[in-house]
């Protein structure tokens, strides 16, 4: 069988609670391969929740209907502060990428918390302005941003992971909105160990299954790489995203 947009293949699914060391309550999901212990995590912060950006946009739910048992990944997710998707609402109000500093803490702590192991963020658009900003913790193995607009994370941001020399990797999309390829080359330049990527045809939010795929490979390539290239056929049980 073809592994679609809507497949979701077997893992351990369960709702999960963070909290935030201002007394919020986020809410989330940690997905868990079948059987085994993951030999790495993604902790997902996800697009501009006034943008219609949560746990359950598209990558980042794909992410989690397929790496636990593609590429024995786990992949914590959740709404940050006020942020509403089919999983619930995260108390609080969304805090400009300042206030979420707290939401990104609590999901690091959280993987330190359940010993899940090799931790990599995986922020998308918004997403990447909280890692680059917030999430260069000694917990966290690297960062792996998708469409990433630079509107909020600065040089100085960049050179706390500059510092820190942990792998980034930046998938830049060829006709992003906010930031291409070579632009984006430009911009990180203090972050002297970054890798960016341009991706042919691909747009700010990655629609379409070839792109998707592409995003997880990369991913993979570098949390797993013994599971790259990912395969695009499988042959047990599935259940279908009814959403």
């Amino acid at each position: 069988m073809e592994i679609r947009a809507t497949t979701v293949l077997p893992a351990v699914r369960r709702p999960i609670t963070l909290h935030t060391a201002d007394g919020l309550e986020l809410v989330g999901e940690l997905a868990l391969p079948e059987g085994r212990r993951p030999v790495a995590t993604l902790v997902c912060l996800h697009p501009l929740p006034t943008a219609e950006g949560m746990m359950d946009s598209h990558v980042l739910r794909k992410a989690s209907f397929r790496l636990p048992a593609l590429a024995n990944v786990a992949v914590l997710r959740f709404n940050t502060r006020g942020t509403t998707s089919r999983h619930g609402t995260s108390q609080g109000e969304f805090g400009e990428g300042e206030t979420e500093q707290h939401d990104v803490m609590a999901a690091i702590e959280f993987t330190e918390f359940e010993d899940l192991p090799a931790p990599w963020l995986l922020g998308w658009s918004f997403g990447t302005e909280l890692a680059l900003k917030w999430g260069c913790d000694p917990q966290i193995r690297g960062a792996l941003l998708l469409s990433p607009p630079l509107h909020r994370a600065d040089e100085s941001d960049m050179r706390v992971w500059a510092d820190s020399g942990k792998p980034v990797v930046a998938l830049v999309p060829e006709h992003d909105d906010y930031l291409r390829p070579d632009e984006a080359r430009e911009r990180f330049a203090p972050l002297t160990q970054a890798e960016i990527i341009g991706v042919d045809g691909a747009k700010h939010l990655w629609v379409g299954e070839p792109y998707v795929r592409r995003v997880l490979d990369e991913v993979v390539k570098r949390v797993n790489p013994e599971a790259y290239p990912l395969p695009t056929e499988w042959d047990g049980p599935w259940e279908k995203d009814s959403v």
